[in-house]
C-alpha cells in the first residue's frame, strides 16, 4: 500500500509510523485509519523490526476526528448495520487472539512488538484513544491532552471507557472524560497516562534511545510473549494467569534467546537475541 497520509520509516530494528497531517494536527481521517493499520501489521511482519514507534509530524500528536467527517457524521449518522460492516475489516487475524483485541481500534495489544506513542503535541479525542492503546507512552513537555467527547455531545468511545481507567485508575478516567478538560505533560506523568515526559527540544532523541534499548537488550521473543501475558492477564484469575506463565516458561527454556540470555551475562557482552 502506498501512504499518503503516514509516513513509515524502519531503521535500527526501529519502525516508526507518523501521522502526517501538520496542518490539521494530524486530525484522524479514514485514510489514517487504513494506512496505520497496515502499516502495523507490515512492522510485525517485519523481521528487522523490533519496536514500533507511533508518533505525529509537526505540532501535534493527533488532535481527533477529522472535523469534516464529523460534521457528515452529525448531518447523517451510520446505521448500525453500516457500523457492523465497517468492523468486519477488523477479524482476528490469528486464533491466539482475543476478539477483544480485534475491533476496528483495539488491535493494537494484538501485535506481537512493543508499540511506543511517542506523544509530541495535542493528543485529543480519538488521538488519545489510539495513545492508551499504545504499549507505553511518552509525552514531550509541550503536549497537551484532552478527550474532548463530552464537549461534542459524544460519548467515550472506542474502547477508552476500558483502557482509560486501567492506565490511571477510576477516578481520574471519570474526571477526564466527564469533564473533557484540557490538561498538560506534568499532570499526565502524574494521574499515570504517560510513563515519561521529555524535553521537546530532544524529545525524540529521548524516545529512540528508549526504544534503542529495547530492540538492542532484550529479546523479541520475550517482549512479544510478555506483551501478551498481560494484556490477557485482564481476563484471567490468578490461577489461570500463573499456569499460562508456567507453560510459557517451559517454552522459553526451549528457546535460543534464553541461551543466549544465559551467555551474553557470564561473558559480560552485548546480547546477540534472535527471536528464536
Amino acid at each position: 500500500m502506498a501512504y499518503k497520509e503516514i509516513l513509515y520509516d524502519v531503521s535500527d530494528a526501529i519502525a516508526t509510523c507518523t501521522l502526517n497531517r501538520p496542518d490539521k494536527l494530524n486530525a484522524w481521517t479514514g485514510t489514517i485509519e487504513e494506512e496505520l493499520r497496515d502499516a502495523m501489521f507490515k512492522a510485525e511482519a517485519d523481521d528487522a523490526v523490533r519496536v514500533i514507534i507511533l508518533t505525529g509530524a509537526g505540532r501535534g500528536f493527533c488532535a481527533g476526528a477529522d472535523m469534516g467527517s464529523l460534521s457528515a457524521t452529525a448531518d447523517k449518522p451510520r446505521t448500525l448495520e453500516e457500523d457492523q460492516e465497517r468492523m468486519k475489516a477488523a477479524a482476528p487475524r490469528r486464533e491466539d487472539i482475543r476478539a477483544d483485541f480485534s475491533q476496528k481500534y483495539s488491535y493494537f495489544p494484538s501485535i506481537n512488538k512493543p508499540i511506543i506513542g511517542a506523544i509530541n503535541g495535542a493528543c485529543a479525542g480519538l488521538g488519545l484513544v489510539m495513545a492508551c492503546y499504545c504499549d507505553m507512552r511518552f509525552a514531550s513537555d509541550t503536549a497537551k491532552f484532552t478527550t474532548a467527547f463530552a464537549r461534542r455531545g459524544l460519548i467515550s468511545e472506542h474502547g477508552l471507557s476500558w483502557t482509560l481507567q486501567r492506565i490511571v485508575g477510576l477516578a481520574n478516567a471519570l474526571d477526564l472524560t466527564i469533564s473533557a478538560r484540557v490538561f498538560l505533560a506534568d499532570e499526565a506523568l502524574q494521574v499515570g497516562l504517560v510513563n515519561r515526559v521529555f524535553a521537546a527540544d530532544s524529545f525524540m532523541e529521548s524516545v529512540m534511545a528508549y526504544a534503542t534499548e529495547l530492540a538492542t537488550m532484550v529479546s523479541p521473543r520475550s517482549m512479544g510473549v510478555i506483551k501478551q501475558q498481560i494484556y490477557n492477564a485482564q481476563f484471567e484469575t490468578l490461577e489461570e494467569s500463573t499456569q499460562v506463565a508456567n507453560e510459557a516458561m517451559r517454552g522459553s527454556f526451549m528457546c535460543s534467546d534464553f541461551k543466549e540470555g544465559v551467555a551474553h551475562f557470564v561473558e559480560k557482552r552485548p546480547p546477540a537475541f534472535t527471536g528464536r
